[in-house]
């Protein structure tokens, strides 16, 4: 009774969405597991292109993939615990593996039967998730907040990966943390926020060490998750970055690029690995 009170309900603020911002809208199949987008682009995506990315959505079952559906259940504990629907996912420096964990959480997570997910690439000044995924650079995010592009022409759901959708970052911005800071940008969270009640929104933000970026949008969103390199990351980087969090809900760090441990089989991708999944957090 309480999911057709659900579903009922949605219908209707779709009905009353009329000229609003509607993104990844969707009509509703017969088995509630699908989801059959109407107004959003299905792009076709080569499997060995997610694969060679190291995109989970390209391998079989696997320790691989089984580190980030650890990391999955673990981010979901702490949204349901605090009724959170919303994760920045950043790190100190570049190259530190943030954006190929949060393209690989949010996978994660829209294998959830009760949730859609959208990423959001708010790297505004060096956007890069459509890479990931051989989608050439088109406009995104960027050209929503300067020229008011709308939202469903640049919405993407890659085909074959079920429940889950990308706003692109677009062309870079010099001026991304003024843009991520700007009232329209603040208004298009709480609309992406608020808008569908199983949406979990992940947000790939710039490095916090080398633009204000990060900072200047923490906190619109319910928590932030850090990801630092294996072996590469000081402690003083990660301590300052830490810092700059304080006023954020750090849920947890990820160990990126750890070497693979004794028993695990060579013919993984190394990089990427997550070695401690989670340490740390509220």
């Amino acid at each position: 009774m309480e999911r057709i009170k659900e579903a009922l309900e949605k219908a209707r603020q779709e009905r009353a969405a009329g000229g609003g911002v509607a993104p990844g809208r969707a009509s509703a199949p017969a088995d509630p597991a699908e989801i059959v987008y109407s107004r959003t682009r299905t792009v076709p995506v080569l499997h060995g292109t997610l694969r060679r990315n190291r995109v989970i959505a390209g391998f079989d079952p696997s320790s691989f993939t089984d580190a980030y559906r650890i990391l999955r259940t673990q981010v979901l504990k702490r949204l349901q615990k605090n009724g959170w629907n919303s994760v920045a996912v950043t790190s100190p420096g570049a190259h530190e593996g943030k954006t190929l964990t949060a393209i690989n959480l949010a996978i994660s997570l829209a294998m959830e039967v009760n949730s859609t997910v959208l990423l959001v690439d708010a790297n505004l000044r060096a956007p890069r998730v459509h890479e990931f995924f051989g989608l050439p650079a088109e406009p995104g995010l960027a050209d929503y907040l300067r020229t008011d592009t709308p939202l469903e022409e640049i919405l993407v759901h890659p085909a074959d990966i079920g429940r889950f959708v990308i706003l692109p970052g677009g062309r870079p911005l010099l001026d991304s943390a003024e843009m991520l800071n700007s009232p329209k940008m603040t208004r298009l969270v709480e609309e992406l926020k608020r808008r569908y009640p199983t949406r979990i929104v992940i947000f790939d933000l710039a490095p916090l060490l080398s633009a204000a970026d990060a900072l200047a949008f923490a906190p619109y969103v319910d928590a932030a998750l850090l990801v630092v390199e294996d072996g590469a990351t000081g402690t003083e980087e990660l301590e300052r970055a830490v810092g700059l969090l304080k006023d954020t809900q750090l849920i947890g760090t990820v160990l990126n690029k750890a070497q693979h441990g004794p028993g695990e089989d060579d013919g993984e991708p190394r990089r990427g690995r997550l070695r401690r999944l989670f340490a740390g957090g509220t």
